[in-house]
């Protein structure tokens, strides 16, 4: 987009947020120039209705084409302007209105002179009209032309009619932010957990949950007072301050401290591997990949110092990743320490005190730029020259780079421990995943030292998960003496964007679409009770059974539902069999056989040859 990208992306995102409103994206996009537009609708076709658009994949859409930047802001300046106040009409007026669209219809053709003559009276009662309503609200011609009035009324009547709806019913859709799992939708979704907890039990882990209510102190301690803009909290009728929790690590502090005793023991065998897929609500601006609720998988070890415990987590998420058939041509993870900034950081002459909001910043770098950051921390007072040299060491693309450069200038154990981490993930079998990128950062204040994030690799989707190491946070919530920590969280949303663009969620669906071992279907209503005895033999033998409610005489019908109900086998309770106390089974595989009646079983025997069927 060229040099002057910044002043666009200043204007578009005033709050150096990393996203733009969609709606005003829309209204931008509708005063560009008409070439311009074009790329710009183009680019808000893949974006979903409603959802935050960030400014890093539209700085990507745009690169590279013929962008006029003063019409950019122009156009960003209109769209910011006020709208025209809406005209409010009277009852009589609209009734009015509605009575001369009735005088007359414009034909396809040409008129009779019978219907010219409604044209003209209708057009002098129209004129005669829109008089009125100027005269009753003080308008003049020249800027509220018939026209524009007649638009105006069209708009009043809409909103008039959207308020009727509104109040003779409730709104179909979810509140904002929030999803609806109809039952296809909620298989995948409990195919995704059920993938997430085979990973967290086969590296040893243990499952955990708690309360989605939470108490607010908890995130006000760790992120300060302004978390609460972002929370769904309120007093409860005792008093209490509470929240539908935004995340779960301080949960599990809480949690930990519970098993902590007075000299700063835990008392449980260590390291604690746990893992949870905790529902969370922050209140935020939705986007693709982000939503006001979501389920987070956190699997977090309590008690280990070393990379080892980086390590092992960091192969459970490629491990989960692998089982998905994603690779790591698909998704890679950035790493950095906050250990190594920490020490470039002061090195540069910033203090301790400000070491936190200066990795805020800097963790806006891929979103906002180095000229935006650079001026972001002038305004925190921190030097030129320090922010040059902090800038320069986010530059460094390998470990390597950054060793030399803190060469004599810092500490290098915390790099020592990345070059070890990189070399166990080469021998773990995930070194593919790995990259060293120094802006990582991860914004949140409690991490202290290795820190990591997924990634897309064609940067259409947002992170996918993100985690690191936070050896100071129990001692924020009373531990009196620090404990190791180190954990991610990986959000279902993105994940299953990732799913869609790779195209392998039709395969999930396949493999998740609704299934039953039989449908048992009654010929008539007095064969019922008959059927529901067999449904029960079934379930007891250990089978998935679906009674058809409603006997179908028609075979036909019978099968056509056995068939979308996903049974493999259906079993007909009909009078000539069960005379003989008997019924017909009939395998849906061959359901097109019309030569293949199925095969008739006595009761007695039927779990014991279903049983032999279904494993041959």
């Amino acid at each position: 987009m060229g040099a002057d990208a910044s002043k666009i992306f200043g204007e578009l995102d005033k709050k150096s947020t990393g996203t733009i409103e969609f709606k005003f994206a829309i209204d931008v996009a509708a005063n560009l120039p008409k070439k311009m537009a074009a790329h710009a609708d183009e680019f808000l076709a893949k974006v979903k209705k409603g959802e935050g658009i960030e400014t890093e994949a539209l700085r990507k859409f745009f690169e590279g084409k013929k962008i006029d930047t003063r019409k950019v802001l122009a156009a960003a300046k209109k769209a910011k302007a006020p709208k025209e106040a809406t005209l409010a009409f009277t009852s009589e007026e609209v009734k009015k209105s509605i009575e001369i669209d009735g005088m007359a219809k414009r034909p396809s053709g040409k008129p009779t002179p019978e219907e010219a003559e409604a044209l003209k009276k209708q057009k002098t009662a129209k004129a005669a009209f829109f008089e009125t309503v100027r005269s009753r609200l003080g308008l003049n011609k020249k800027s509220w032309s018939d026209k524009k009035i007649a638009k105006a009324l069209l708009a009043f009547q809409k909103n008039a009619n959207d308020e009727e709806k509104k109040r003779k019913g409730i709104s179909l859709e979810p509140p904002s932010g929030t999803r609806d799992f109809f039952p296809e939708d909620y298989a995948v979704q409990s195919w995704l957990f059920e993938e997430m907890k085979k990973v967290g039990r086969a590296f040893g882990f243990q499952e955990y949950d708690a309360p989605v209510l939470e108490h607010a102190e908890l995130y006000k301690r760790k992120a300060g007072e302004e978390i609460t803009q972002q929370m769904y909290n309120f007093v409860d009728k005792e008093g209490a301050e509470v929240t539908l929790r935004p995340e779960m690590t301080p949960t599990l502090a809480r949690m930990v401290l519970k098993k902590m005793d007075d000299s700063g023991e835990i008392r449980d065998l260590l390291p604690l591997k746990w893992f949870s897929i905790p529902q969370c609500w922050r209140f935020e601006t939705t986007q693709r990949g982000r939503k006001r609720e979501h389920y987070q998988w956190n699997m977090d070890i309590v008690g280990v110092e070393g990379v080892t415990a980086e390590l092992e987590l960091l192969a459970a998420v490629t491990t989960f990743f692998k089982n998905l058939g994603i690779t790591a041509k698909d998704v890679g993870i950035k790493v950095n320490s906050r250990k190594v900034l920490g020490a470039i950081v002061s090195a540069a002459g910033v203090s301790k005190e400000m070491f936190a909001p200066v990795c805020v910043i800097i963790d806006k770098l891929d979103k906002i730029g180095p000229e935006a950051v650079t001026q972001e921390l002038a305004d925190k007072k921190v030097p030129k020259e320090s922010a040059d040299m902090i800038l320069k060491a986010m530059e460094c693309k390998t470990i390597h780079a950054l060793a030399k450069l803190c060469e004599g200038k810092v500490d290098t154990g915390a790099i020592d421990e990345m070059k070890n981490l990189f070399k166990y993930a080469e021998d773990y079998g995930f070194g593919d995943f790995m990259i060293f990128d120094a802006s990582v950062v991860r914004g949140l204040a409690y991490y202290t030292g290795i820190v990591f994030e997924c990634f897309d690799r064609r940067g259409e989707l947002r992170a996918i998960c993100g985690g690191g190491r936070y050896d100071r946070l129990l001692s924020l919530y009373g531990s009196v003496k620090e404990i190791p920590c180190v954990g991610f969280g990986f959000g279902d949303c993105v994940i299953m964007e990732l799913l869609k663009e790779l195209k392998l969620l039709p395969e999930v669906k396949e493999k998740v679409r609704r299934r039953v071992d039989f449908v048992v279907a009654p010929f008539n209503q007095d064969l019922f009770g008959a059927a529901c005895s067999v449904a029960n033999k079934l379930r007891m033998g250990g089978f998935s059974v679906d009674m058809l409610q409603t006997p179908m005489k028609k075979v036909r019908k019978a099968f056509s539902y056995a068939d979308k109900a996903g049974a493999r086998r259906i079993v007909l309770v009909a009078p000539d069999e069960w005379n003989k106390d008997s019924v017909r089974v009939k395998d849906l595989r061959n359901v097109n056989d019309e030569e293949d009646k199925g095969d008739v079983i006595p009761i007695v025997q039927l779990v014991e040859l279903m049983k032999k069927a279904m494993s041959a």
